[in-house]
């Protein structure tokens, strides 16, 4: 029966995430560019770790997709107690890092545990809406789903890191709406966020309150706030259609454009690879979202059909973030562009999300004949 199963495995879509991280690796390769040509340890060289986390990430993807997905049922709850005290671990041993106490210095393989986060809020909303599909309607099970959301959001918002908890916000989002809860009952929600709105900007951390005035008004402070996001649309602009070539960027290799493999590795590409090369890489995130969407249209189990929206959710709302803030029509936020930008956490995280879709995809006809 193992063997069988396999047989189902999506080649299609392992091979989209494939040419996404090696699009990944070599614009990395490129934004990392030392004039100098000073040499440094392997483990130093950012592409050959990328491509390190890449590799573990498939296995685990493998493992994830070997496992039956419905072990994770009645393991959820457990699962998730045990990511919000990897949470709360954070604010007791995690490291400092870009202004947010996220990470976990474990050396050789530094630990987001707000990234694996991603993964457990989807299987326990996963069974939450599953179990309750029947009576999906009443508003109790929008405020029970939102409160399982709203833990780890406030404890990632804490770091403080604004950016991945607007992606749990997401998945949320996209799994009550699939799993069917009614639409005026977000009417409502989405009336008391207006409501509690200014209470809520004055929550806000000072700098978030600057990118989101930077983004209303970039003329304001061009060499604070909004300098990077000018410097991306320079980056995006001066691309033409066909881009001033691999690794001929003027604004990344001229080091105008700060952060640039990780959250502005988007600027990077659209200024050497041009509009074409864009239209490219949009598709490819395209393809890759339809086709972990087949995999909820196949399965006939609502669990396994809210994982892979979760799933898809996930890389959506961080790739539109990322998105958004390089074109700059959503405030700056940090997030890496999946598969693309430097990150092991996320890398890994995205391809366990893969391996999550692809348990589903393997075992759709089993549950058939079941």
């Amino acid at each position: 029966m193992g063997k069988r199963i396999w047989r189902n495995f999506d080649l299609l879509l392992l091979a989209n995430a494939l040419a996404l991280i090696g699009i990944g690796l070599a614009m990395i390769h490129s934004a990392t560019l030392d004039p100098s040509g000073a040499t440094t340890s392997l483990w130093d060289d950012v592409v050959f770790r990328q491509a390190v986390y890449a590799l573990l990430g498939l296995i685990v993807m493998l493992i994830v997709a070997g496992i039956d997905y419905r072990f994770y049922q009645d393991s959820s709850r457990v699962i998730y107690l045990l990511g919000l005290l990897l949470l709360g671990l954070i604010f007791v041993f995690g490291e400092t890092a870009f202004g947010a106490q996220s990470w976990f210095n474990l050396r050789i393989f530094p630990v987001q545990p707000s990234e694996l986060v991603k993964i457990v809020l989807i299987l326990v909303l996963s069974k939450y809406l599953a179990d309750h599909q029947d009576t999906i309607h009443r508003p109790a099970h929008l405020i029970v789903s939102l409160l399982y959301t709203a833990v780890p959001m406030v404890l990632i918002y804490l770091q403080p890191d604004l950016g991945t908890a607007l992606i749990l916000g997401g998945i949320w989002l996209g799994m009550a709406w699939a799993a069917g809860i009614p639409l005026w009952q977000f009417g409502v929600l989405g009336l008391g966020g207006l409501v509690a709105a200014p209470t809520i900007w004055l929550s806000l951390q000072p700098y978030m309150r600057d990118r989101i005035l930077a983004f209303l008004d970039p003329a304001q402070d061009p060499s604070g706030e909004s300098y990077n996001v000018i410097q991306a649309l320079i980056s995006i602009g001066s691309g033409g259609l066909w881009g001033k070539g691999y690794a001929q960027g003027t604004q990344s290799q001229l080091h105008f454009l700060r952060v640039r493999a990780t959250d502005f590795i988007f600027s990077v590409y659209a200024e050497e690879l041009g509009f074409v090369g864009s239209i490219v890489l949009f598709a490819l995130f395209v393809f890759l979202l339809l086709r972990i969407l087949r995999a909820a249209q196949l399965t006939p189990d609502p669990f396994g059909q809210l994982i892979v929206i979760g799933v898809a959710m996930m890389i959506f709302t961080q790739g539109f973030i990322n998105l958004g803030v390089n074109l700059s029509v959503i405030p700056a936020t940090g997030l890496p562009l999946p598969f693309i930008s430097y990150g092991g956490s996320s890398l890994i995280t995205m391809l366990i999300g893969l391996g999550l879709v692809q348990s589903v995809v393997m075992r759709y006809r089993k549950l058939e004949f079941e």
